[in-house]
């Protein structure tokens, strides 16, 4: 049984950054997945690939994986890296692109 703790990038979907500060606990899928002849569902008899923990801290997955006896991998979150951008630099007088509709 093994799994990976990581913290969950901001989705899509949303521009702040709730629900991005907590660590998450998943286990990594330990039987393969089997397509349903009839219905064409997919399904699989692993019922710990549906768990997903949620931890405050990194220190606080990893504790309750070695308190379990759980094999883990901790992934490292990646900080975005954005340029401030404004929306008076579109009129800029010195722009270096040409601004065109």
């Amino acid at each position: 049984m093994s799994a990976r703790i990581y913290r969950p990038a901001k989705t899509a979907m949303q521009s702040g950054k709730a629900k991005t500060h907590l660590w998450v606990l998943e286990f990594d899928q330990e039987q393969p997945r089997k397509i349903d002849p009839i219905m064409g569902y997919t399904s699989s008899g692993d019922m710990k690939q549906q768990l997903k923990l949620t931890f405050e801290s990194q220190e606080e997955a990893e504790a309750y994986a070695q308190r379990n006896g759980i094999d883990y991998r901790v992934i490292q979150p990646k900080e975005a890296t954005r340029k401030a951008v404004s929306y008076s630099d579109n009129f800029r007088f010195n722009r270096t692109q040409p601004w065109t509709h």
